[in-house]
């Protein structure tokens, strides 16, 4: 479609222009098929899900259905409703008159005023304005939501003028009425007042308005997406059964199924980019390299806490909790460098310890199954199930397991978030060559590689009961 500048401004230059009206929902379905045809990708940025939940999206445009995302927090919801606006035009004409409230469509218009203007203004004088498609999406959070902020209400002004109040013209639209001929997200379905709920019904299954029991008939077109929790929206009474009827596909979403997805999501989120490499020419301070088992560390612990009986399952863990770790955990390693001329900045199992900030708040306890634990503890015990499952694939992969023999000879090591990578080379100048081997879970001739390898295996040794440790100010001692 050319430029909006180029675009045809009045009606009979739009008629010219061989433009024809479409419903919102065939809009996008036409566009859809296009992209789906032509081998486009359809959700930038979503991970995870091309084998179970963008199938069903797919269907449920194609059947032209109004939807419902169903699934616990942080599974990109809010995200895939706002990826549907993609499929719009990129702009469609609208009766440009102040007076009308909504975008009304010159060849198809629906208020009075619109039809009014199309019937007695010759084609040549009637203005033409475009709605660009990035301003044809709008959502909405329920809690708090009124009858008025979303639907509409009588304008009492207009009636103090001589309106009268069976007629449109005494109406101030809400936001689904403005969004005619777009799309329109309600967030948290369940926490809607059933008066709201009961005003959906007609919008949903006749497109029409009634406000104070006056029925105002608009055809209005608008697609309509819900998304909710399955503990709320199941739970009796929070949604009226009718309104469920009403909505076309419930679509359910669910967290990674597998580690090296929700590590790929993590790092889309926070880096940008599936590298183990932090880095940016615009960024200030040294560059940051990850080890692999220091971002399975981060998802992993937020897959312990999805499957602890400490935290309640209903709420969910939000992926929101791997990405906020792995940015504290990145600070950390960057603070280290920076306070001690340290490149790169690598992050180790000591960098954890400040996770308690990003963590804290987002892990919904089970009141039962937690027995009075604080949530500092609750995380404590995920963190060390994390480390301990995470260390169990590589103590079967590389035989890590012999390091601990090692500590039977009375040896100590001190590690720590600030202690320099040369404090831990010296010390395995003294250690038996046996600690070869774990750098084989990183190869890298870095010290501050090394130092974290060094870091991963003895909390892994810890946390399967091979060794022991003491915490003092921050520092951590391992021993036999």
């Amino acid at each position: 479609m050319p430029s909006a500048t180029s675009l045809p401004s009045t009606l009979a230059e739009l008629r010219e222009f061989h433009w024809r009206s479409k419903s919102v929902k065939q809009e996008i379905c036409d566009n859809f098929t296009a992209r789906l045809a032509a081998g486009d990708e359809l959700y930038p940025g979503i991970v995870g899900y091309d084998e179970t939940v963008l199938p069903e999206i797919n269907i449920a445009l194609l059947a032209q259905h109004d939807i419902l995302f169903l699934g616990e927090k942080g599974q990109a919801k809010s995200r895939l409703m706002r990826l549907l606006a993609s499929f719009l035009d990129d702009h469609i004409p609208y009766i440009d008159d102040p007076q009308i409230p909504l975008h009304d469509d010159p060849l198809r218009p629906i208020t009075r005023r619109g039809r009014q203007l199309v019937a007695e203004l010759p084609p040549e004088e009637l203005p033409i304005a475009w709605w660009a498609k990035e301003d044809r999406y709008a959502e909405r959070l329920a809690p708090g939501t009124k009858f008025a902020d979303i639907i509409g209400e009588i304008d009492p002004s207009k009636l103090v003028g001589g309106v009268s109040m069976g007629t449109e013209e005494a109406l101030h639209f809400g936001l689904i009425p403005r969004m005619h001929r777009g799309i329109f997200a309600m967030n948290e379905l369940p926490e809607l007042d059933e008066l709201v709920q009961v005003g959906l019904f007609n919008i949903l299954e006749e497109r029409d308005v009634q406000i104070r029991g006056y029925p105002v008939k608009f055809d209005i077109d608008v697609m309509i997406l819900f998304s909710a929790n399955p503990a709320t929206y199941n739970r009796s009474g929070k949604v009226i059964p009718q309104l469920k009827d009403r909505i076309g596909s419930v679509i359910h979403t669910h967290y990674p199924l597998e580690r090296d997805l929700g590590i790929a999501i993590m790092e889309q989120e926070v880096v940008g980019g599936g590298d183990s490499r932090e880095s940016s020419q615009d960024s200030v301070g040294p560059e940051v390299v990850v080890p692999y088992f220091m971002k399975e560390l981060i998802e992993e612990i937020s897959r312990a806490a999805r499957n602890s009986k400490f935290i309640d399952h209903e709420s969910g863990v939000s992926a929101r909790l791997s990405i906020a770790n792995y940015r504290t955990m990145l600070a950390s390693a960057k603070h280290r460098a920076a306070v001690l001329g340290e490149s790169p900045a690598v992050p180790r199992i000591s960098d954890l310890g400040h996770l308690y900030s990003s963590s804290l708040g987002k892990l919904e306890l089970d009141l039962m199954g937690s027995h009075q634990m604080s949530e500092r503890q609750v995380l404590d015990s995920v963190l060390a199930e994390a480390v301990a499952t995470v260390f169990a694939e590589y103590v079967e992969e590389h035989g890590l397991a012999e390091i601990a023999q090692i500590f039977s000879q009375g040896v100590r090591i001190e590690v720590g978030d600030m202690l320099p990578s040369s404090h831990y080379a010296r010390l395995l100048e003294r250690v038996p060559p046996v600690w070869d081997k774990a750098f084989e879970v990183n190869a890298a001739e870095n010290e501050a590689v090394r130092a974290s390898c060094v870091e991963f295996v003895l909390a892994g040794l810890y946390a399967t009961d091979r060794i022991s440790r003491s915490q003092t100010h921050g520092r951590i001692e391992y021993e036999f």
